[in-house]
């Protein structure tokens, strides 16, 4: 993937900044990163936070709850694990 570097760093930048308390939105991530398309980058921003999420560097969550990364249906979140 061409942006995962860029796109990692930013996911653990972010999270790390707002700690373990609080989280960040995916859709957040790509329009730091890709202003004027960031919809597009969308997939790219969740495949990296998955593939953070597997290496135990980040939680993925909805409704504050960590979720199945196999079976995520609907809006999620990012925070420091």
């Amino acid at each position: 993937m061409q942006y995962y570097d860029k796109i990692a760093a930013t996911i653990l930048s972010t999270a790390i900044h707002r700690g373990a308390e609080k989280s960040t939105c995916p859709s957040e991530i790509a329009r730091m990163l890709f202003p004027d398309d960031w919809r597009r980058h969308m997939k790219d921003v969740l495949a990296v936070a998955i593939d953070l999420h597997k290496k135990g560097s980040v939680v993925i969550t909805q409704k504050g709850t960590p979720v199945d990364v196999q079976n995520i249906k609907g809006p999620v979140r990012v925070r420091i694990n």
